[in-house]
């Protein structure tokens, strides 16, 4: 909700701008997981972010939600399986 000159005004939240990158995401790895928004825009702002990792959380719909992990964020973001290697090799 935002103020206006005339009294609050309900403006629908969009998530169009919201764009993730690994770099990005790599961002929040530390974040004290299970989090609010508030408590994940507080970590980036905190641990010296980019703007866009605090910008792409500011787009994100907040219902009062618990985000257990970045994938709950960002659906796609790849876990280790997702990579190619043989952890036993290094």
């Amino acid at each position: 909700m935002r103020l206006s000159k005339q009294g609050p005004e309900k403006v629908p939240v969009t998530t169009q701008n919201m764009y993730w990158t690994l770099e990005l995401a790599s961002k929040l790895e530390d974040a004290p997981w299970p989090a609010s928004k508030d408590e994940l825009i507080d970590f980036a702002i905190r641990s010296g972010a980019p703007l866009e990792v605090i910008e792409n959380l500011q787009e994100i719909e907040d219902e009062g939600e618990i985000y257990e992990s970045i994938e709950d964020i960002w659906p796609d973001y790849p876990s280790k399986d997702d990579f190619f290697f043989n952890e036993d090799e290094y």
